[in-house]
């Protein structure tokens, strides 16, 4: 997406996405004018459940330049947004088969924050050389087809 206030770059390349859902998230205060100026980082953030709750974890939101003393926390726990139903399916697919859930981006969405969060597998090693093989090729291809128009 390219209206993403902040994005996870390494989530697709550390992990097999595979299925993405979209969460809302609680915010305090200031966290929202800091995420539009694009103040965040999803690096080291994954999401679990607890309690029946979603909980966003590691993500750090860069206290808001112009903010006063009633500034927000850098790295507190975020409560995510879901149906019962969706956040049952997270807790079973994490629990049974040995996948995480991870943060792909922010976004705005009718002028409110939402979390794009994915079912992932982590890829070793292997995995990762063949995707930059494949991107290269990509790459390849496209400026053969672009040099040949």
């Amino acid at each position: 997406m390219s209206n993403d206030l902040v994005s996870n770059r390494r989530g697709a390349y550390d992990y097999e996405i595979l299925e993405t859902f979209e969460a809302g998230i609680v915010l305090q205060g200031t966290e929202i004018k800091s995420l539009r100026d694009n103040g965040g980082s999803l690096q080291e953030a994954y999401v679990k459940v607890i309690n029946r709750e979603l909980w966003l974890i590691g993500c750090s939101i860069a206290p808001y330049r112009y903010g006063n003393i009633h500034n927000h926390e850098d790295k507190r726990d975020r409560k995510l947004l879901m149906h019962k139903r969706e956040i049952a399916r997270l807790k079973e697919a994490t629990q049974e088969k040995g996948l995480t859930i991870i943060p792909l981006a922010f976004y705005l969405k009718e002028g409110r924050v939402k979390v794009k969060i994915a079912c992932a597998k982590g890829k070793k090693n292997i995995d990762k050389r063949a995707t930059i093989k494949e991107r290269d090729e990509k790459r390849r291809m496209s400026k053969v087809m672009k040099d040949n128009r």
